[in-house]
C-alpha cells in the first residue's frame, strides 16, 4: 500500500520525513547528556518566544530569566482570548496548524503549532504506536470517536478517515443495536487496532461479555487496543483484555501539545521526554519531589508558533522514583484538578474518589453499564445510570455506606436511571462534574 497516511501530512504542509530524522537524532542523545538537552531546549524556546511573542512577553513580564521556576505558570484561562494574540513574529494562520481544544477541563480554547513542530508531533505518535508493531501507512484502524454532525464537517473527518486508514464508529448511539452493527463490520473487516475513547470502548466491552463473545476470535488480524482522553480502571482493563483478546494500552495526551504518556511494552507509562518537559509542581507552583502527587505542567520544547511553557493542563498526578530527564515515568494519573467534591465538613475530594467507591458496588452484578456523578449542593449529589433494571435500596444503601466509610457521612444521593448518558460534542463522557 503506499504512504498515504505520510502523504496526507506532506501535502498539508507537515514536513513528516524530516520530523522523523530530527526526532531519530533526540532519541539517540544518550542517558548521561539529556538533561543538558532538556535545559538547552528549554532555554532556546523560552528566549525564542521572549522575543518574538508579545502575549508571552507580557506574562513574563521582563525580557530574560536566569531561573527556570521564576517563570509564570501558563494556565488555560490565559489562553482564552483571541488567538492572533498569542501568535509569535513570523507566523499567520497560513503557515501554521490551528485547532480546538475538547474542553474536557471546562476551558475550551484554540490553539496554533508551526508545522514543523505538528509534524515533529506525529513523527512522536509514530514511534510509540511503532512499539506495538502499528504503521498508520498500513494498520487499519478501528476508531470510536466522535465526529461532526453537520455535512461538511462530517465529510471531512470522513476524508481524514479515509487517508488516515481508519474505519469511524460514531460514538453518541451505543445501544445494543448499534453494538451489532459494530460487530458486523469487525467480522467483514481486518483491522488492526482499535484507537478512541475509553468509555465507548468499556461499554463494547460489557456488550462482548453479555454475548459471551471474544473480539479476536471474530477479528484475527486485530493485534492491539489503545484507550485514550478518559480514566481506564483497573477491572475495566482486564475486561476489555479478557473480551477484546488483545492487550490494552493507555495512553495520554492533549491536543494543543502531544502524547504525554504512554504505556510502553513493560506496562510502565513512560512520559515523552522528545518534544515535551514534564513537571509535577506543588500549589506555590514549585516542583515536588518524585513520589510525591501534584498539578501537572508540560513545556512544549519546539512549538515556535504559541508559547506553551510551563503550561498547567488541568490534571494531577505523580512521577514514579526511578524517573530520569531521558525516561521520565508517570507513576499515577489522579484526574483533573477541576474536578474536585468541596464535603461539607471543608474537606476536598477528587471527584473519582466518588466514582472509584461506587464502581466496584453499582457494577458488582454487570447491570449497570456507565454512570456519572454530579455534585449538586455542598452536601448533594446525582447519580444519573444506564442499567437493565434499577438499583434496589439494598444497593442505594451499600454504596452510601461505602461513601459515608471512605469519604464523610450526611452526604445525600439521588439515584436516576437514564436510557443513555449525555456525552460532550465529541463524544466524551465526563465521569464526575461540580455544579458549585
Amino acid at each position: 500500500m503506499a504512504k498515504l497516511f505520510d502523504f496526507s501530512l506532506l501535502i498539508n504542509g507537515f514536513p513528516i520525513k524530516k520530523a522523523k530524522t530530527a526526532f531519530d537524532k533526540i532519541l539517540a542523545i544518550p542517558e548521561e547528556k539529556y538533561e543538558n538537552y532538556v535545559i538547552e531546549k528549554r532555554k532556546e524556546i523560552v528566549n525564542f518566544h521572549l522575543q518574538n511573542n508579545a502575549f508571552y512577553q507580557n506574562l513574563v513580564g521582563k525580557n530574560e530569566i536566569e531561573n527556570w521556576n521564576e517563570l509564570p505558570v501558563l494556565t488555560k484561562k490565559d489562553l482564552q482570548q483571541t488567538l492572533k494574540n498569542r501568535i509569535s513574529k513570523g507566523f499567520s494562520e497560513k503557515n501554521i496548524f490551528v485547532n480546538k481544544t475538547s474542553g474536557s477541563s471546562g476551558n475550551p480554547f484554540v490553539f496554533a503549532k508551526d508545522k514543523e513542530c505538528h509534524a515533529l508531533t506525529w513523527a512522536s505518535i509514530i514511534y510509540r504506536f511503532g512499539w506495538y508493531a502499528i504503521d498508520f501507512n498500513s494498520s487499519y484502524q478501528a476508531r470510536f470517536y466522535g465526529i461532526p454532525l453537520d455535512f461538511i464537517g462530517n465529510k471531512k473527518e470522513r476524508l481524514k478517515d479515509y487517508l488516515g486508514n481508519r474505519y469511524r464508529f460514531p460514538i453518541f448511539d451505543l445501544s445494543d443495536k448499534i453494538f451489532d452493527d459494530i460487530l458486523e463490520h469487525f467480522n467483514a473487516k481486518n483491522f488492526s487496532y482499535i484507537n478512541g475513547y475509553t468509555s465507548s470502548i468499556v461499554l463494547f466491552g460489557k456488550y462482548l461479555r453479555e454475548r459471551k463473545l471474544v473480539l479476536k476470535d471474530i477479528c484475527p488480524s486485530l493485534k492491539v487496543c489503545f484507550v485514550t482522553s478518559e480514566m481506564l480502571f483497573d477491572e475495566d482493563k482486564k475486561l476489555l483484555e479478557d473480551y477484546f483478546g488483545i492487550p490494552i494500552i493507555n495512553e495520554y495526551g492533549a491536543s494543543e501539545l502531544d502524547l504525554i504518556a504512554f504505556e510502553n511494552l513493560d506496562s510502565e507509562w513512560q512520559i515523552n521526554a522528545e518534544t515535551l518537559f514534564v513537571e509535577i509542581l506543588d500549589e506555590n507552583n514549585q516542583p515536588v519531589v518524585h513520589g510525591k502527587e501534584g498539578k501537572i505542567v508540560v513545556t512544549s520544547l519546539y512549538n515556535k508558533a504559541h508559547p506553551f511553557i510551563r503550561y498547567e493542563i488541568g490534571d494531577v498526578g505523580i512521577l514514579d522514583e526511578k524517573s530520569t530527564f531521558k525516561k521520565p515515568i508517570l507513576k499515577k494519573l489522579i484526574g483533573r484538578t477541576n474536578d474536585v467534591a468541596i464535603l461539607p465538613s471543608g474537606k476536598k475530594a477528587p471527584g473519582l474518589t466518588f466514582y472509584y467507591v461506587t464502581k466496584s458496588i453499582i457494577e458488582d452484578d454487570g447491570n449497570v453499564k456507565e454512570f456519572i456523578i454530579k455534585q449538586t449542593k455542598i452536601d448533594s449529589f446525582e447519580i444519573d445510570y444506564v442499567s437493565e433494571s434499577e438499583l434496589n435500596s439494598s444497593q442505594i444503601e451499600t454504596i452510601q455506606n461505602a461513601i459515608s466509610l471512605y469519604l464523610e457521612p450526611n452526604l445525600n444521593f439521588v439515584f436516576y436511571k437514564k436510557p443513555f448518558l449525555e456525552r460532550s460534542k465529541r463524544g466524551k463522557l465526563k465521569q464526575f462534574e461540580s455544579l458549585l
